[in-house]
């Protein structure tokens, strides 16, 4: 698979926020990603901005833990940044309907 956004993204479901069991993609925490050149090395540095449901989020490091460890081992990546950022802050409107309907949110 060709290293894009949409296949880091696609990567990135696979990290399962612990206590609401839906992935970070889903739940809208993914807002930026962007890719760097490394210097020597063919490999990009992928370069992840993300959000968490709350600024006191407990499961905010085993999240960015995840999201580099599956990113990481994507082909193409030398080097992975996951960025937390809270603005704009996260609202249940930046989930995707699969998202609201594993939650039973309508």
């Amino acid at each position: 698979m060709e290293l894009s956004e949409d296949s880091v993204r696609e990567q990135l479901k696979n990290v399962i926020d612990p206590e609401l069991f839906v992935n970070i993609v889903d739940l809208g925490l993914i807002y930026n990603v962007d890719f760097a050149e490394m210097e020597e090395s063919e490999g990009k540095k992928v370069l992840i901005d993300m959000t968490m449901t709350s600024p006191a989020c407990p499961a905010g490091p085993q999240l960015v833990g995840s999201a580099k460890q599956f990113v990481g081992q994507m082909e193409g990546v030398e080097e992975v940044e996951v960025k937390i950022v809270m603005d704009p802050p996260w609202t249940p409107d930046r989930m995707t309907e699969d998202a609201r309907d594993q939650l039973g949110i309508f």
